[in-house]
Parts: structure tokens; C-alpha cells; sequence
């Protein structure tokens, strides 16, 4: 036997092998423990990652700035969350990529909810427009509250440099602040703000999907996953899909029965609560079918963080986004 053959071959066999467990090593999806990204959840029980050839391990974190930095700094390969300053400014700089869709501020769902108050609202603050003036609590300067309120103030015909804006760090301050009248106003996912609106602390006066359709969580990896492993991201890609099909059946288009979904959810949300079913049907989101991305509201987002000065430099959105691997909407 040819002795150069069998070497080849050997090295052929390592190399190979080398590359399935190369393959087999899982990625890193950085997202926050909270329902948005059920549809990822789904994915993980059921096994569509593995399947796909891209197994995925969860860190979870604590709010949407520090999942951006993560990523930069190498800690994970994708990540899913809210398009903030922050974010914006790490893609400028070309070390982010936005690469799909994820929740969906939508008209109809009320995923969001603006929560005013018990003393606020007795003061005559019982729409958007009365916000005016008022201190509003967020996590932190050019997070997604803050583009929101701010959205929202343009649509309501004021200027969000009237409010006062409170960075609380966590949503959990948030909603302490709020039934303890330290703020006029803040913002909470439904499942959170219905029971303290239902215990009579504070008031729900607005949705952020009826007022501000928008692209709240996107998909995004980095430069460096994207131009190094995009078999990898593909592959991940349409195990997310098969995930959020599996969500939209459930929940939206409701062609199969929920209580399946909800089980899985809950082992990553609400995990000893008794009202953990309620709470997630309360909570559905918006999800584009195929996991779409919302191009042109992307940009907007961009367009609105850069001339509130919180995005430095000129930014070309067609340098940020990729739409190789998710469909646009």
C-alpha cells in the first residue's frame, strides 16, 4: 500500500474529525430570561438546533447594552435582544450584524404596556399626551424605553427632553418606582404591569404596539461569526425558524393547542409560578413569519439613536445589516 496514501488518508480521517467536533461545539445565544425570546425556547426543547447541526447553549443576561459588549468582546457568537444606542454604536464601528427579525411591537398585541402612577393619574395624567413634563422611569440613556418614550412623545406632539427620564438599570426598579410614585410613568411587558394595574397601584394608559409598531428584538451576530461560519449561522438560522413556526401556531395563528408551548416556556420563565400559564398567554408577542426582519423600521431606529446624538459618526445601515440568512419584511 502506497505509504504518502494511507498518510493522506489519516489526515483526512483527523481533519474530518476534527471538523464534526469543531462543528458539534455549541454556539453562544446571549438573551434575556423573559418571554420575548420564546421562540428560541421552543427551538432549544425541541430539539430543532441539534437537529439542524448548530446546538446552542443559553447566557442569560440582564438587560439588552451588556449582550452587545458580550458579543465584542467574544463571549458569545449570536445574540438576541433590543436595538439600542449602544448596540448601534458597537455595529458602526463593524463589529455587529444584524441578521433577523425577532419580536414585533405589533397593533393588537399588547406586549408593552405604559403604566402611569396611582398619583400621576388622579393629577390628570390619563393619556400619552399628558406625559409631558412628567419623570419617566427607564434602564438606562439610549435603551429601547428610552427610543420608545421618545417615538412615542414625537407621535403625541411633544418633546421627550420635557420628561424627565430616570435610568433605573433594571426593569425591576422600574415597576418599584412607578407603584411607589418615585416616577409619574414608566413601561412594563404585560405580564408584568397587569397585576400591578390590577392591584390598583398604578394605571395602564397606553400600548407601545398600537402607537409604535416597531422592531423591538432583532437577531444579530458578529462580524467575525459572519464571515467565518456562515454554514453555521444558516443552520441556526432555520432551526430559529422552525421555532418561531412552531410559536406562530400556537399562539398567533392558533392551528395547534398551547399548552405544549406553554410547558416548555415555562421552564425558562415563570418556572414556580401558578400563574405561569396566564401570564405567558398574556404576554404574547409579535413574531414575522419566517422570523422577518423589519428592514426600513431597523434603519429608523438608527436614524432616531444618531440624532439624538447618541450614535457617534455616520452610520450606513446596508453596513450593519445582512440579510443573507432571515427574510426581510
Amino acid at each position: 500500500m502506497n505509504k504518502n496514501v494511507t498518510r493522506r488518508a489519516v489526515l483526512a480521517s483527523a481533519t474530518s474529525l476534527a471538523t464534526r467536533a469543531h462543528a458539534a461545539e455549541p454556539l453562544r445565544l446571549g438573551l434575556l430570561r423573559t418571554l420575548s425570546p420564546a421562540p428560541f425556547y421552543l427551538a432549544q426543547e425541541r430539539g430543532y438546533f441539534a437537529q439542524a447541526g448548530a446546538p446552542v447553549s443559553f447566557t442569560f443576561f440582564q438587560a439588552a447594552q451588556p449582550i452587545a459588549a458580550a458579543a465584542v468582546a467574544g463571549d458569545i457568537d449570536i445574540g438576541v435582544t433590543a436595538l439600542t444606542g449602544g448596540f448601534f454604536s458597537l455595529a458602526g464601528r463593524g463589529a455587529l450584524k444584524v441578521i433577523g427579525g425577532a419580536l414585533h411591537e405589533q397593533k393588537g398585541f399588547d406586549l408593552t404596556a405604559i403604566l402611569v402612577s396611582k398619583a400621576a393619574y388622579a393629577d390628570g395624567v390619563t393619556s400619552v399626551a399628558r406625559l409631558a413634563g412628567r419623570s419617566f422611569g427607564i434602564t438606562q440613556y439610549g435603551s429601547s424605553f428610552h427610543y420608545m418614550i421618545g417615538r412615542i412623545a414625537e407621535g403625541a406632539g411633544f418633546d421627550v427632553k420635557s420628561m424627565t427620564l430616570r435610568p433605573l438599570q433594571q426593569i425591576g426598579n422600574m415597576l418599584a418606582a412607578v407603584r411607589t410614585g418615585q416616577v409619574d410613568a414608566t413601561m412594563a411587558i404585560a405580564s408584568q404591569a397587569r397585576p400591578v394595574a390590577a392591584s390598583g397601584e398604578a394605571k395602564i394608559i397606553g400600548w407601545v404596539g398600537d402607537l409604535l409598531p416597531y422592531q423591538i428584538t432583532a437577531l444579530f451576530t458578529t462580524s467575525k461569526m459572519e464571515s467565518a461560519s456562515p454554514d453555521a449561522l444558516h443552520a441556526f438560522c432555520t432551526a430559529y425558524q422552525k421555532g418561531v413556526a412552531d410559536y406562530r401556531a400556537a399562539f398567533i395563528d392558533k392551528t395547534m393547542p398551547p399548552d405544549p408551548a406553554i410547558e416548555q416556556i415555562r421552564r425558562y420563565v415563570f418556572t414556580s409560578d401558578p400563574d405561569a400559564k396566564q401570564k405567558i398567554l398574556d404576554g404574547i408577542g409579535w413574531y414575522d413569519p419566517g422570523a422577518a426582519l423589519d428592514v426600513m423600521d431597523v434603519k429608523a431606529q438608527l436614524a432616531w439613536f444618531s440624532a439624538q446624538g447618541m450614535v457617534k459618526g455616520d452610520i450606513d445601515p446596508h453596513d450593519i445589516i445582512d440579510t443573507r440568512f432571515l427574510p426581510t419584511r
